[in-house]
């Protein structure tokens, strides 16, 4: 799970955003703090309001100092450090409302940033020392979480940290990073762990010696009762680790807990919930399946909970090593044992819950992630921390996506829906979509029911359970759940959901989507403006002046912060040249030229091949020789790059965006304009380093490694490689590598997929599947075709008497390209229309050398 979408499902019951206009005016820290005195300015930015003085200008970089809150004192803490600095004319910034300061401080809320409120930016150490000394006094007695990548100064809720104080951009693994100078002004990242680091050219100021000092002598490691070996999972809340007890070498699960930390919606911190799991699991003891609990202790400031190492997997690795439709080809054979292994399962999970029921107690939180099952399927539950008394009518305040009960359930019906979703969720795991589309429980149900052969008891006990018990609106029947539906319809109806989802009057973004255009530009192609409407205009579905304006003043507003094609400069100008828009584009492109020249990425989503492959599209649309011979170094450069290429490690990178499919297909397109076989040979050598990542998956099929699991992803994984690999053997057909392709084709065939996007998702698997049939037709790849356009209908949701899909998470609807209705439009046009062009420079066809090539440098 990436933790970074929790904070944008706060805002926004339908899409991810960010909290800005959403909250009410009482929660804005605005009613508590005084109007600001003239020659001073504010302004909003996303979830953070700057206060800047006029004149005073402040360095690009170093020491800055955060204050900490908890939300009882939020107010007060940000009342007093606002007079603080607005007296003495410094510049800050800070949390905008109270709803941002839960959000940020929640249990899954990234680490690195919990517990901030304000930052302070002092002009120099002489500044900053002042500052911690006077707000020291003032803030005295004020508590709030430990900002973990920061140094505490006393013991008071301030901190400090090196780093930017204006954003400066720096490419590492394939993504732009924050940066900050070094010594020499050479750009470096700006590292922002959850652990408090010293740049090495930064010398320690004295005033912060002594709290450093206090800081490393906080806890002697020799007093800590156990020797931590290994992290298990990492939260807002603390950490799990495997560790073993000094005094007798047995191996424990160690659980720790941040005060004022890894808050629920009740405001209860990870301690509270660590010093209830100890009660509980006391009170469970002796039940088989549940862990024994040793001890509970405190150290330094943080809470721990030794307990009992229960053996075997998480469930969710189960499913992923068994379920039979995550593999290419199925028996029903295969489905028959599935079904008598999950039916023993469940009735595992059920005799385990009366168990602890029988003891007066409601689990609270049953998911795939708190089962575990070991080689003999012996089960046992873990995770304590939201059970509560079965009599009472609390419910937990936390729990997982498509688990949780909803707030009409108490009780062991808490239990009981967990469990209905559980039933559902070993059949079809989806259970995410139910909380943003209700309606999609029936036609789930009916989908196991016929798939799996089960009984009706079975499935009716899932619909009784989990049907909510307030009114909600009947289920829209849409033009995917026809037995044969009318693709005109289907591609109608997308192009409707997508520009009804349209905000045109908030600049932040024009098209809602994933997470990324929050975090990079809201004009990006991969999950912003310009890549939804190319999807629109080259699925046939038009063009839309309107929107194209806005395209073209988000980037005056706010310009990409990186050059490459998915994610800034470049895929703009691609979809701006194709619209007409040739000065602005151009003017682009050669705005971005400093930034190319320093660019060591060599990838398709922000390095070399995609730009260079957007440099060959305007030489062949302009016909101009200077951008081809611009390609022709950025090949070059690219080129280079290959013999000293990272070797395979164990996070999987080979595929289309990242790898080095992207390069090797620069270097076929370089081919086909120069006619020059030097470029082959490249391309089958970056080819060759892909290949090297590949690994057998569980049903034989040809994937990227990544961990305990393989990817036959389009972004990561061997759709992206197939893709290539077939535009390649256009060339090469009896080249090494293309015998590779069948066996990563064929893992594009899995009924299941998570996720129905372009990028890793069924529609990149869907468009490979069509690209690859196009060439060599199959029968096989022509049935799995038909199977993923059926299966469309799983993550099909009716918005605005139009058609969309829930983004990467499932958690939210999405409209991008990457991750939503745009990929999905543009993948089921190129598919129907047999263009192949499910994403650029893809499908097409082959062009002699010409005269423009023949003329280049």
């Amino acid at each position: 799970m990436d933790l970074r979408y929790e904070a944008y499902c706060f805002a926004d019951s339908l899409f991810y955003d960010v909290q800005s206009l959403t909250e009410t005016p009482r929660d804005d820290f605005a009613h508590v703090l005084p109007t600001l005195p003239s020659g001073w300015k504010q302004a909003d930015h996303n979830i953070w309001r700057h206060v800047h003085p006029d004149g005073v200008v402040l360095p690009t970089q170093g020491w800055k100092i955060h204050v900490s809150a908890t939300l009882r004192n939020a107010g007060q803490v940000l009342k007093a450090t606002h007079s603080y600095c607005v007296e003495h004319r410094i510049p800050f910034k800070h949390l905008r409302t109270l709803s941002i300061v839960l959000a940020r401080n929640s249990k899954y809320a990234p680490r690195e940033g919990s517990g901030k409120l304000i930052t302070i930016y002092p002009a120099d150490e002489t500044q900053m020392e002042r500052i911690l000394t006077d707000l020291s006094a003032e803030l005295d007695g004020f508590e709030g979480a430990y900002i973990l990548s920061d140094l505490r100064y006393g013991a008071g809720p301030l901190f400090v940290r090196y780093g930017g104080f204006v954003e400066q951009w720096l490419e590492v693994d394939g993504k732009r990073v924050l940066a900050i100078q070094d010594r020499d002004g050479t750009l470096v990242p700006d590292r922002r762990k959850p652990t408090f680091s010293l740049p090495e050219w930064v010398e320690l100021p004295a005033c912060l010696a002594p709290h450093l000092d206090a800081r490393n002598n906080s806890g002697d490691p020799a007093q800590f009762p156990y020797q931590v070996t290994k992290s298990l999972h990492f939260s807002n809340g603390g950490g799990v680790y495997l560790a073993n007890r000094k005094s007798d070498g047995k191996e424990v699960v160690l659980k720790e807990a941040r005060p004022h930390a890894g808050l629920d919606r009740r405001s209860a911190d990870a301690v509270s919930r660590l010093q209830h799991e100890h009660d509980t699991l006391v009170q469970l003891a002796g039940i088989p399946g549940v862990p024994e609990v040793y001890e509970h202790f405190v150290c330094w400031e943080h809470h721990f909970l030794a307990m009992e190492l229960m053996p075997g997997n998480r469930l969710s690795w189960w499913l992923g090593h068994h379920y039979p439709l995550a593999h290419t080809t199925v028996t029903d054979e295969q489905l028959a044992e599935y079904r008598t292994r999950t039916f023993a399962l469940v009735d595992k999970v059920e005799r385990t819950l009366d168990a602890v029921h029988e003891r007066g107690l409601v689990f609270g939180d049953l998911h795939a992630h708190n089962i575990l099952l070991d080689e003999n399927e012996r089960l046992s539950l873990i995770d304590f921390e939201l059970s509560f008394p079965i009599d009472s009518d609390q419910r937990p305040t936390l729990g997982a996506p498509g688990f949780q009960a909803p707030p009409d359930r108490s009780g062991s019906d808490v239990d009981d829906y967990g469990l209905a979703a559980l039933k559902l969720w070993l059949f079809l795991p989806l259970n995410t979509m139910l909380e943003l589309a209700p309606e999609k429980l029936q036609s789930h149900v009916d989908f196991i029911r016929r798939r799996f052969d089960l009984p009706d008891e079975y499935c009716d006990s899932i619909i009784d359970v989990l049907t909510p018990r307030t009114s909600i609106p009947a289920a829209t029947h849409i033009a995917l759940d026809d037995e044969q539906p009318d693709w005109t319809v289907v591609r109608k109806a997308i192009a409707t959901a997508i520009l009804a989802s349209a905000t045109p009057h908030r600049e932040d973004r024009l098209f809602p989507g994933d997470v990324e255009q929050f975090e990079f530009s809201p004009a990006a192609f991969a999950y912003g403006a310009s890549g939804v409407l190319h999807a629109l205009h080259a699925s046939g579905e038009g063009r839309f002046p309107e929107y194209e304006q806005w395209l073209l003043d988000a980037v005056r507003r706010e310009p990409p912060k990186e050059p490459g094609f998915y994610a800034g400069a470049h895929g703009i100008a691609h979809v701006l040249e194709n619209f007409g828009y040739s000065e602005q584009a151009a003017d682009l492109v050669a705005e971005y030229a400093p930034m190319v020249d320093e660019t060591q990425d060599h990838s398709l989503r922000s390095g070399l091949a995609g730009i260079g492959l957007n440099l060959l599209h305007f030489a062949h649309t302009r016909q101009d020789r200077d951008f081809l011979a611009q390609a022709i170094d950025l090949g070059d450069r690219t080129a280079s790059m290959l013999p000293n290429a990272e070797p395979p490690g164990d996070k999987g990178r080979a595929g289309l965006f990242l790898g080095w499919s992207g390069p090797a297909l620069f270097f076929v397109r370089l081919f086909e304009h120069t006619g020059d076989r030097a470029w082959l040979d490249h391309a089958e050598r970056a080819l060759d380093r892909d290949l090297e990542e590949c690994e057998l998956a569980v049903d034989g099929t040809l994937q990227v490694h990544d961990g305990d699991r393989t990817l036959p992803y389009v972004e990561v994984g061997g759709a992206g490689i197939a893709l290539v690999l077939d535009e390649y053997a256009r060339h090469v057909p009896d080249a090494p590598p293309v015998a590779k392709l069948p066996d990563l084709v064929s893992s594009c065939g899995s009924e299941y997929v998570s996720h129905p996007g372009l990028g890793f998702g069924r529609m990149g698997l869907l468009g490979t599947l069509a690209q690859v049939v196009r060439r060599q037709p199959d029968p096989v790849f022509e049935k799995a075709i038909e199977r993923h356009l059926r299966a469309l209908a799983w993550h099909a949701v009716s918005y605005e008497n139009g058609i969309t899909f829930p983004g990467y998470q499932l958690r939210r609807l999405s409209m991008d390209l990457m991750s939503g209705a745009a990929g999905v439009l543009l993948t089921v046009a190129s598919t129907l229309d047999q263009t192949g062009r499910m994403l650029p420079f893809l499908g097409v066809q082959p062009q002699p050398a010409d005269a423009l090539a023949a003329s280049a440098p």
